[in-house]
């Protein structure tokens, strides 16, 4: 087993072996669609959640008992699904991206 295979072993390069299993790479024309649809999804799920939080609240106006509890728990829902939506499509990239921290080539200039 060489060591681009197994990455946690010690000698392995840990840091380009996490960063091979977290990104997934497609072609462009799929990039660019996972790219719009998951960004249209993500701010539909959060904006849609809060504006049922708002509801379930009453304007954050609402005595604590009536508070609908069901409406509240959907829209944290929503919130936390549109924000798992975004978090997941940003694991997509291209064969021609890469990751500008794993970049060493360039140095920098400030300081």
């Amino acid at each position: 087993m060489s060591q681009r295979d197994a990455p946690d072993e010690p000698g392995g390069d840990e840091r380009s072996g996490a960063s091979e299993r977290r990104e997934v790479v497609v072609p462009l024309r799929l990039y660019k669609t996972i790219t719009v649809f998951s960004t249209l999804i993500a701010v539909a799920g959060i904006l849609g959640g809060f504006i049922v939080l708002d509801v379930a609240t009453d304007s954050a106006q609402a005595d604590v008992s009536d508070v609908s509890i069901g409406f509240a728990l959907l829209g944290i829902g929503m919130i936390a699904f549109g924000a798992l939506t975004y978090a997941f499509s940003t694991r997509f990239q291209t064969a021609g991206m890469g990751n500008a921290k794993d970049d060493t080539d360039e140095h920098s200039d400030n300081g």
